[in-house]
């Protein structure tokens, strides 16, 4: 069985998240949307946990796909679950450096893991989760941007 993990922070969901999961989907056996930290990311606005049941959440449709979290190395969780591959997806060449580099270092714990890019749609390549809570900061309809199954919980909690 081929299994990759699609990892990231997730705080919160995008479309732009759910694209690269559905597409990942389709060309591994098993996917494993894990939660993780980013260490250069410290005021979340939703718990790990809380980012899990989300995810569930905008995932049902997806058999192949589980959602998890893990705070730790990348390769001990892909060691630990016999993943082949991380999908990561990139909007911009920026993306791609910060990625690449990253590649590189699990690739150098990890040499029979592979990463593979996989590049957003064009009605995405703006998108991130930054966005979303500054345009829900500031009360705008973030409705184009997120899963439907779970923007009641993003307005909720980021205009408070």
């Amino acid at each position: 069985m081929r299994i990759a993990i699609c990892p990231g922070s997730f705080d919160p969901a995008t479309l732009g998240h759910l694209d690269i999961i559905h597409r990942s989907a389709k060309l591994f056996d098993k996917v494993i949307v894990v939660v993780m930290s980013n260490y250069n990311k410290t005021n979340y606005s939703f718990t790990a946990e809380e980012r899990v049941q989300l995810l569930k959440r905008c995932t049902t449709d997806i058999p192949n796909v589980e959602i998890d979290s893990y705070d730790g190395l990348l390769v001990d969780y892909a060691k630990r679950v016999g993943a082949c591959a991380v999908v990561k997806g990139l909007r911009a060449v920026s993306d791609f450096e910060y990625e690449f580099q990253q590649a590189l270092t699990n690739k150098n714990l990890y040499p029979e893991l592979e990463t593979v890019f996989v590049t957003t749609r064009a009605e995405n390549m703006f998108l991130s989760s930054s966005v979303v809570k500054q345009v829900c900061s500031l009360g705008g309809d973030i409705t184009p941007f997120v899963p439907e199954q779970i923007r009641d919980d993003i307005i909720k909690r980021i205009r408070r």
